[in-house]
């Protein structure tokens, strides 16, 4: 039997996402074996994984095809959304601006008829997610993460709990960026291919995605109500505040950077006058989360190299389903790739009706909560969370289980 490139990819890519599935089995082995313990935690860093095997794979190519075939393989790929990610996690994150939204979040929690701590993670899981239409995704994972770990993703809080509410965040953040044409990666793979505008978006998609938020959020703040209490009773920051000139600037750089989304010059040129801001008025800063968002644009860069090879087992089942199964098929997908690749590949198909690219898109965009590499942001969301739970790692299984109640809900949203 003739062995080919493309299989000898998808068998990478398999291998790929059983090491995705296990880096909390690998956690568990470097507790137990001393010796090996680096390495041991070094395979169980999601983040690491699928850049790694996309590295085997660019090997494993070099030996097949030549160093020159592999290397020009992996320079056709484009890497700006991992870029992209790296840059605007980074300023998200900096203290001006979580400062800024935290402020806004806490106005806003004054408002409602509820204890700061339930309003707080209700705004968290609602409001910011939403924002994302605006910020895009990975800046909204990053302040919605960051906001309500704190809150929610504390040790004391039970696992099933916090993992039901990572899923929730996860399938809100996915599906709360489909109000504009340009925030959600999925949707930004087919908007110049098929028209679809801002209008057109927030017609068809953003009305249901906003119900599906509110009902998503609802429900899980509901269930948190009794893990919030002590979290009402801290105590405030003895840091002085960040004048609001230092806020505003940062403000601009991250609304600067999400304009240029798509001009990697660009947002790494604004970047880098970022860091240097930051640099000179450091003492109004945390410390910038560059390891965990460089990581983050690792693994979406591993996730870029592999999935590049897949379009010839993906391409005939997204083109052979009718609108309804093409919606599950996606959201099934979705699960084992990444779903902006999917609405990709969707794009490409000629002629495919209107029905079937709403059923595409919207079944991507569902699924988007599943698993850490359904949707680009869960991986940024897993890195600035996982410290909260059991032997800091996040279990598929458990991130899985928890998303299955919102994913349910999205799901109906977009259908009924």
């Amino acid at each position: 039997m003739q062995i080919t490139m493309e299989g000898v990819a998808a068998a990478v890519f398999g291998l790929a996402l059983l090491h995705t599935f296990s880096t909390k089995l690998f956690e568990t082995l470097a507790g137990r074996n001393p010796k090996h313990a680096g390495l041991l935690h070094l395979l169980g860093e999601v983040e690491i994984v699928f850049g790694f095997w996309a590295f085997v794979l660019v090997v494993i190519m070099a030996f097949m095809k030549g160093a020159d075939a592999a290397v020009s393989y992996a320079e056709s790929r484009k890497y700006t959304e991992p870029l992209f990610v790296f840059v605007v996690m980074v300023v998200a994150a900096s203290r001006p601006v979580l400062e800024a939204v935290r402020q806004l979040v806490s106005g806003m929690a004054r408002l409602l008829p509820v204890r700061p701590a339930l309003a707080q993670t209700w705004l968290g899981l609602s409001v910011v997610p939403l924002l994302g239409s605006l910020v895009t995704e990975p800046a909204a994972m990053t302040l919605a993460a960051l906001t309500l770990a704190p809150l929610v993703f504390r040790r004391d809080v039970p696992e099933r709990v916090k993992y039901a509410a990572l899923g929730v965040l996860f399938v809100n953040v996915s599906i709360g960026g489909t109000l504009t044409s340009y925030a959600a990666p999925p949707v930004l793979m087919v908007a110049d291919a098929w028209q679809w505008n801002t209008a057109f978006m927030a017609a068809n998609f953003g009305w249901k995605a906003a119900v599906a938020v509110i009902v998503n959020a609802s429900a899980m703040t509901l269930v948190l109500r009794r893990h919030l209490v002590t979290q009402d009773k801290a105590s405030p920051s003895t840091r002085p505040p960040v004048p609001v000139t230092v806020s505003l600037i940062h403000l601009l750089f991250l609304g600067a950077i999400v304009a240029f989304a798509h001009h990697p010059v660009i947002f790494l040129w604004m970047f880098l006058f970022f860091l240097g801001f930051a640099h000179a008025y450091e003492r109004h800063q945390s410390r910038l989360i560059l390891k965990e968002s460089l990581l983050v644009g690792f693994f979406l860069a591993g996730l870029v190299v592999l999935g590049g090879m897949q379009e010839w087992w993906l391409s005939p089942i997204v083109s052979s389903l009718q609108p309804v199964a093409l919606f599950f098929g996606a959201l099934g997908l979705t699960a084992i790739t990444d779903n902006a690749a999917l609405t990709y590949l969707g794009s490409l198909i000629p002629g495919i009706s209107d029905p079937a690219k709403y059923m595409l898109v919207a079944g991507a965009v569902a699924g988007g909560g599943l698993t850490i590499i359904a949707n680009a942001p869960n991986p940024a969301g897993v890195a600035l969370l996982r410290e909260g739970f059991k032997d800091e790692s996040i279990g598929a299984g458990g991130l899985l289980l928890g998303a299955l109640p919102p994913t349910v809900v999205a799901a109906a949203a977009f259908l009924l």
